[in-house]
């Protein structure tokens, strides 16, 4: 038993050991990186900050697939509004082009009085629009989101056609191509249908006054 315990951790090491990590943002500047719609996303004390919107970051160099996308974001209000967007087919012109392409993995923890719940809310609750969610198409299972202030460790996982979804060490989402998804009722909900296993990557910066600073956005495979 001890030699079958000892050889697996062997291999789950040599595995971590094998993976490589790539930052995308370097800390200092935008370089490799497009922004497109609203508002802006800028570099402050090193860390990316979302100003007005809505509006869309991508990483536009590389198309990514068969990884995990770790991120690392704090809110600085209850309010903030943001997400992670990931499976973007094409260089994306706008930030709706994105909603409606690619899959949105939302930063909301406090869902707003004044939204207007769809009819699928109202019965099965707002856990499809929280964070940790892929908008409006998977639920959030869980709600680890760190109070505000306090940085938050997103980690998104693609392979081939599932997306898992883990915030701070805690499993909030797992989707797979092809499952039942609830039927679209707002215009501004995504339009449904299969992703693209390999895709852009982005972050949403919302309307003012939301924002969320990040940290860290590194791709490990």
């Amino acid at each position: 038993m001890r030699i079958l315990v000892f050889t697996l951790c062997a291999i789950l090491g040599a595995a971590t050991a094998g993976a490589e990590e790539r930052a995308l943002f370097n800390g200092k500047d935008l370089v490799g990186w497009t922004h497109v719609g609203k508002g802006e996303v800028v570099v402050e004390h090193g860390l990316l900050k979302t100003v007005g919107g809505m509006g869309l970051l991508y990483y536009s160099g590389e198309r990514f697939g068969d990884c995990i996308i770790r991120v690392v974001y704090r809110t600085t209000t209850v309010d903030d509004n943001s997400g992670i967007f990931v499976r973007i087919p094409e260089p994306p012109k706008d930030a709706w082009q994105a909603v409606h392409t690619g899959y949105e993995i939302q930063i909301l923890d406090n869902f707003p009085a004044s939204y207007v719940l769809s009819d699928h809310q109202k019965k099965f609750g707002t856990s499809w629009h929280t964070t940790g969610a892929i908008y409006s198409m998977s639920p959030a299972l869980a709600r680890p989101q760190k109070p505000v202030g306090e940085w938050n460790t997103m980690e998104i996982e693609l392979r081939g056609p599932r997306t898992l979804i883990r915030l701070n060490g805690v499993l909030v989402n797992d989707f797979v191509e092809g499952s039942t998804v609830p039927p679209r009722e707002h215009s501004y909900e995504p339009v449904r249908g299969r992703r693209p296993d390999v895709g852009y990557i982005g972050i949403q910066n919302h309307h003012e006054p939301q924002t969320v600073l990040f940290k860290d956005i590194t791709v490990i495979k």
